[in-house]
């Protein structure tokens, strides 16, 4: 078994694309019209669907916001410096909501950023030797 995607629910379809790879830099992996079903499928990422997990970015045409709940966390990607990938989101337009800075009860370097929609999304810090994480 491995993990294939995480699917969230987004408002705008073209805003969020717009998000994830300009912003986030990931790749528009393919997209695909349900017309009888009103809805798109997208799936974005930084590798091929075939070499590890991405996200499915789902458009319901009815549905222009959704309630995030209080049981969703965030989705974690590593970043090669946290500090500079916050520079970098922020001059694409990108809104960070935790600076880059050790994470509370650890050393690990983290930062948050959130998407249009509301999602939040980790970036933590490559350590010099891997498997180092507090």
């Amino acid at each position: 078994m491995r993990l294939l995607h995480t699917m969230l629910r987004v408002g705008n379809l073209e805003r969020s694309l717009a998000f994830y790879t300009e912003v986030l830099e990931m790749r528009l992996l393919r997209k695909h019209d349900y017309p009888d079903g009103k809805f798109t499928l997208a799936f974005v990422g930084y590798t091929d669907e075939s070499e590890g997990a991405v996200l499915e970015l789902t458009h319901n045409w009815d549905t222009s916001e959704y309630d995030l709940g209080n049981a969703y966390g965030h989705i974690a990607i590593e970043v090669e410096d946290a500090y500079a990938a916050c520079d970098r989101i922020r001059e694409r337009g990108g809104k960070v909501v935790r600076e880059a800075g050790p994470m509370k009860h650890g050393t690990t370097v983290i930062a948050f950023v959130e998407d249009p929609d509301g999602y939040k999304i980790e970036l933590i810090q490559r350590k010099e030797r891997a498997g180092q994480r507090d």
